[in-house]
């Protein structure tokens, strides 16, 4: 908590990589997320509710009950935890991620990774302490990945069509038409639609016309 109340976003890294827990409260019922937020520490805030420990990725690279064979390779846990634990999440931002990785830009890879993520998202809703965010940061990423595999098999630009097409602006106001549906249609599928988190993006898009 000294981390975030100093706004050290390195340190607060060190911590939570070292194994500090999350959801641990102080004498008031403070998390160190609500304290970072409580004293104006924004960034801690984001570095918190971004991380994700490597060692939950890496449990779904070893086989698990009756499987043969493990659900992600482990070449591809480095590259995937990158992506989950990115602040940045504009699609963009997420497609030159995968781009930039040989090992993650094809659609077999994709397919695991975003069966790995969708698996992630339904242990977050289902477990004792609900995640809403993790869950749907999860699923948005997901869905990025099944779009990507979309370019990557129809497309001879790929990765790099799918990059034009959210950026592309629209003619009138250079508003990007694609890149609002897109976001729209990760919100759409989200599955808990029980979540508080689902139901306020839905309030607030749903009477914005694009």
């Amino acid at each position: 908590i000294f981390a975030q109340n100093l706004g050290n976003k390195e340190i607060t890294w060190m911590m939570l990589e070292a194994g500090a827990e999350t959801d641990v409260v102080n004498s008031v019922g403070r998390t160190a997320a609500q304290m970072a937020a409580f004293v104006g520490q924004h960034d801690c805030v984001t570095v918190i509710n971004n991380f994700f420990p490597r060692e939950r990725l890496d449990y779904y690279t070893k086989p698990q009950g009756l499987d043969k064979e493990p659900k992600l390779p482990v070449k591809l846990a480095g590259p995937l935890h990158k992506i989950i634990t990115t602040t940045n999440m504009h699609p963009v931002k997420i497609v030159l991620l995968v781009k930039e990785n040989p090992l993650l830009a094809e659609v077999e890879a994709l397919q695991k990774c975003y069966r790995v993520l969708d698996l992630i998202c339904e242990k977050c809703m289902k477990q004792k302490d609900m995640n809403e965010v993790l869950a749907m940061k999860m699923h948005y990423i997901s869905c990025i990945f099944q779009k990507c595999i979309t370019f990557l098999k129809e497309r001879e630009d790929k990765l790099d069509g799918f990059i034009k097409s959210l950026l592309k602006g629209r003619d009138k106001d250079g508003f990007p038409v694609y890149l609002e549906k897109l976001i729209r249609e990760s919100i759409r599928k989200f599955p808990y639609c029980e979540a508080t988190l689902l139901q306020q993006l839905v309030r607030s898009i749903a009477p914005v016309e694009i």
